[in-house]
């Protein structure tokens, strides 16, 4: 019965990203973000489903994230600036808590003394171009935000998190040196250009290649993190020399 709903929720994920492909090539922009936003939840169901020794921080990033993807059918009542500012900040609001918590997820696996010990110059690098990345992405919105200060300082947040995520979880692949912390780089890499990508297209030009191409990179980042959640390790804390 639970290979039957896994392979059933597989195969409306591979739907799903058939329609938003499809609607992508027809214009049909509004049906292929409805398509786009169930994709989480459906990873997030196969994940309960099949999952049995289940993270309480990896649970609640997906239930967060799945909320914020599925907040697309607000769209339906926005008819003001205000609301959609109301509705904008919401939605980040609810992908910064998701994120936080999968940095909690990626700091289980790390001995901080350990890590500021060996890895000093890696950290020095990833701060240095990290801090880089945030002013160009920020520098690339903020004309948009019309100087709206409370929202700057969501994208701030939100942008100094995501990529925070992105530098623990390549340090965490370094310190444990195994498939489960591979997995979970990879998807906060992906997940990472996908946001990169996507503000390109939202900001820069709305060239439809760019919005596909971070959809792919999305969905990636997905199938990578739920391939971490069924890897089964202990973590070995690894004594400082």
């Amino acid at each position: 019965m639970i290979l039957n709903k896994s392979n059933i929720l597989i195969v409306f994920i591979i739907l799903l990203c058939l329609s938003f492909t499809l609607c992508e090539i027809k214009e049909e922009y509004f049906i292929s973000s409805i398509s786009k936003s169930f994709i989480v939840p459906l990873f997030t169901l196969l994940y309960f489903i099949n999952v049995k020794d289940k993270s309480r921080y990896f649970s609640w990033f997906l239930i967060l994230f799945s909320i914020s993807e599925l907040l697309v059918f607000a769209e339906f009542y926005i008819n003001t600036d205000k609301i959609f500012d109301l509705y904008y900040m919401f939605g980040n609001l609810l992908y910064i808590a998701a994120y936080c918590l999968l940095l909690l997820e990626v700091c289980k696996s790390l001995d901080f003394k350990a890590v500021l010990k060996n890895y000093k110059a890696h950290l020095a690098v990833l701060s240095i171009l990290n801090g880089y990345m945030v002013y160009v992405l920020i520098t690339i919105v903020n004309p948009f935000l019309f100087n709206n200060s409370f929202m700057i300082g969501i994208e701030l947040i939100y942008n100094i998190v995501m990529l925070l995520l992105l530098s623990l979880s390549l340090i965490a692949y370094f310190y444990n040196d195994n498939k489960k912390s591979l997995a979970l780089f990879l998807g906060s890499l992906s997940i990472v250009f996908s946001e990169v990508i996507q503000i390109a297209y939202f900001y820069i030009t709305d060239q439809d290649i760019l919005n596909f191409v971070s959809t792919v990179l999305f969905v990636m980042a997905f199938s990578f993190y739920y391939y971490h959640s069924r890897i089964s390790l202990e973590y070995r804390f690894k004594a400082a020399s």
